[in-house]
């Protein structure tokens, strides 16, 4: 698990403000779909952690991102919106949609 999560973090999502909730979705869902596959299948209950990570990282692109959501109710609010529209933009929603 630190080496996944050493990947995660050099990935720098927070940074990644040039790209779109769907381009960095593009990038990042291959990946996290076979570490929910492989890791997933026996270490379940140790991956939910990183998911929750990797929303973490998604919450602060939006905040970054959009100058109008850096206060977190209303960057809440905003992940609320994306989630219950696009519940299956993120592979990882499926087990985890909440951020933290």
């Amino acid at each position: 698990m630190k080496k996944v999560s050493g990947e995660v973090r050099s990935w720098r999502l927070h940074l990644r403000i040039g790209l779109t909730f769907a381009e960095l979705a593009r990038r990042i869902n291959p990946i996290v779909r076979g570490w929910m596959q492989y890791c997933g299948a026996f270490f379940r209950s140790e991956l939910l952690p990183l998911l929750r990570r990797i929303s973490a990282y998604l919450m602060r692109w939006i905040r970054k991102k959009y100058k109008r959501l850096q206060s977190f109710k209303a960057a809440h609010q905003c992940w609320r919106r994306i989630t219950s529209r696009h519940p299956r933009l993120f592979a990882h929603w499926a087990w985890t949609p909440g951020f933290w």
